[in-house]
């Protein structure tokens, strides 16, 4: 028995909903407004059997222009679409938006659905029908088959069934169920006693109860509870069913629409990507550099930033490559079809496929940019496993990378990994995102590198509790991402190549340096915050006899990290339990009375003005207090 995914389209009021409780008995409208203003605003789910015995899904998109983002989430899947025309209406806007959306995401069988044809006459239904045949020519709808129905009266609809049954017996291709599940979610919902909740259609692949998945791009891993498939409990469910699944260890707030619910490791979050767009022919605007879009695919929808890198713009039927800079993490991967909408007002303006998911960033009109875009394009791959990890061993490569640069399955790609890992060849990092790989001849590159640098580094600051991390990451690992530098630091701290102090690398043997030098200025400092107390002396103006400024700085940082003083200004520091004290008294007063002065706290310290402001200044910096608009008062945070 095949899974069948159906959709509805077609413009506001043309009788979708209607048309779908005509053929399943079901009202798709959830929502107590849908129902109360005649609208479907929400995706909406039911289900009939075909008189074969295929099972057929049935979603309800929304008609209404302000809604299209939840008719593009409702595409997913879809193998054949129910373009629904009211015969008294025929073509209105919003079905030729549907019609171009359905276009640039791949749908290709479609029924025209002439609805209400109950309310016209025979005459009148020529001319729609007519007119119908000019609107679609030249898009995928123009050899469509159509069928006349009237979704009131019955009529017609024994006619449109036998016809869903022949399309999708003929020309509908079983989904893959071997291949990694994928489940974009639409709805996430909470059931008392059962947790959360997520529905959605599921593309490829199997989940069966008990399966351990990732929810991306949150990156928690979630255990299957319960499957339902249309209402009934699964053991499994399989590719092109619609699917509800209950979910332990996510929350129903940390799920979104857009959410995709895959196996650990088999996609990596992005904000990136590397796509060819296309413009649509009746489009009116042209795409120029950096235009910010809406962009949907899958069921996520995000804001971005276009950055066209072959053209100066890209005008209706003319297609480009283009780097999508995304204003949030999504998932997706390699061949998945998007839509883009412009800004505002919210209208469609063209579509694609995604090159490249986890790009870098690109350089406009770079030649070898282009190339490596076309390659990708028409899908032609490179060298073997070891030779790509070994070309990425300043920025590494993840396996979902390996597997689109060498067009095998990530079965295939995780396989040759083991092999090489066994033999020593790569190292491979597991991250929440994705699984990254490095080859040894760049591990033992860097592990000299940063003994080297490391090395220089303590003789040269022997005061120092080493090199902070974030400037070894920038000086000499700029290209690796901070969270893979974290797991490589992890491996050679682990092998006992280096050592880590908070933030700060150092070579595994090495201890600051805590000597006559470091005694006498920690010495001095602290005594002199001591008897400053609360009437600050400027750092500059201290008076190190025999000790470099540079030197002081480094013990002065020692101080810091060992939390003996704390900085209250740029150039004003002072005793840690000094400031723990003024916390607590300025607390104290904000009791009392809810607003506190410069003045008050000069007069509360027994300071002066100028040691007043940068006590209150500390204090907001550690959301004690907060100004009011004033510059010399200050309320509770």
């Amino acid at each position: 028995m095949k899974n069948i995914i159906v959709g509805t389209a077609g413009h506001i009021d043309h009788g979708k909903t209607t048309l779908i409780k005509a053929l399943t008995g079901r009202n798709t409208d959830r929502w107590e407004e849908e129902q109360r203003r005649g609208i479907t605003i929400d995706l909406g789910f039911t289900y009939f059997d075909l008189p074969c015995g295929d099972r057929v899904g049935i979603i309800d998109v929304p008609g209404h222009e302000r809604f299209i983002n939840n008719m593009v989430a409702g595409v997913v899947g879809m193998d054949l679409v129910l373009l629904v025309i009211a015969a008294d209406e025929g073509i209105m806007p919003q079905t030729r938006e549907h019609v171009d959306i359905l276009n640039l995401l791949g749908i290709e069988k479609s029924i025209i659905v002439l609805n209400k044809c109950d309310l016209v006459d025979e005459e009148w239904l020529e001319l729609v029908e007519e007119e119908i045949k000019e609107e679609l020519e030249g898009t995928f709808l123009e050899n469509s088959p159509a069928v006349r129905v009237s979704a009131a009266t019955g009529e017609g609809l024994k006619d449109l069934i036998n016809l869903i049954e022949r399309m999708t017996s003929d020309e509908v291709v079983e989904k893959d169920v071997q291949t990694i599940p994928r489940l974009p979610v639409d709805r996430a919902f909470t059931l008392s006693g059962f947790g959360t909740i997520i529905t959605g259609t599921l593309v490829s692949g199997t989940i069966s109860k008990e399966d351990t998945l990732q929810m991306y791009p949150v990156g928690k891993e979630c255990k299957i509870r319960s499957i339902q498939v249309h209402g009934r409990d699964k053991e499994e469910c399989f590719a092109g069913q619609r699917v509800a699944i209950n979910l332990s260890n996510v929350k129903k707030k940390e799920i979104k629409r857009g959410c995709v619910l895959a196996p650990k490791n088999s996609m990596k979050n992005t904000d990136l990507l590397d796509v060819k767009i296309r413009i649509l022919d009746s489009s009116v605007r042209v795409l120029t550099n950096h235009m910010r879009l809406h962009f949907f695919t899958g069921t996520s929808e995000v804001l971005c930033r276009a950055v066209l890198l072959d053209k100066e713009e890209i005008g209706p039927a003319e297609s480009g490559f283009v780097q999508l800079r995304l204003e949030e993490e999504v998932a997706v991967r390699r061949g998945d079809k998007f839509v883009v909408r412009f800004y505002s007002p919210m209208e469609t303006i063209g579509g694609g496929v995604i090159l490249e998911p986890n790009p870098r960033v690109k350089r406009r009109f770079q030649q070898e940019v282009i190339e490596e875009l076309e390659r990708k394009e028409s899908g032609s791959t490179a060298d073997v496993i070891e030779l790509h990890v070994k070309g990425h061993g300043d920025t590494l490569i993840t396996l979902a990378e390996l597997a689109k640069l060498t067009a095998l399955s990530l079965d295939e790609v995780r396989e040759d990994v083991e092999n090489l890992e066994s033999q020593g060849i790569v190292c491979v990092f597991p991250m929440r995102k994705d699984t990254y790989v490095w080859h040894s001849d760049s591990r033992r590159g860097a592990e000299q590198t940063l003994k080297s640098v490391l090395k220089a580094y303590e003789e040269r600051f022997p005061y120092r509790y080493g090199m902070k991390k974030a400037e070894v990451l920038a000086a000499h690992f700029q290209k690796i991402k901070p969270n893979v530098f974290e797991r490589i630091l992890d491996l050679l701290i682990d092998d006992g190549c280096l050592k880590r102090v908070d933030e700060f690398l150092c070579t595994p043997e090495y201890e600051v340096r805590k000597d006559t030098t470091y005694d006498k200025v920690s010495k001095l400092l602290l005594d002199t915050f001591t008897k400053a107390k609360y009437d600050f002396v400027r750092y500059s103006e201290i008076e190190f006899k025999g000790v470099d400024r540079m030197t002081a700085d480094d013990i002065l940082n020692i101080l810091l990290e060992e939390q003996k003083i704390v900085k209250v200004t740029d150039d004003m520091f002072t005793l840690k339990e000094y400031m723990e004290s003024a916390k607590e008294a300025i607390q104290k007063k904000l009791l009392e009375d809810p607003l506190i002065t410069i003045a008050q706290v000069r007069d509360l310290f027994e300071t002066s003005r100028k040691s007043a402001k940068p006590i209150l200044e500390y204090m907001d910096s550690i959301k004690v207090t907060k100004k009011t608009g004033a510059e010399s008062e200050r309320i509770a945070f």
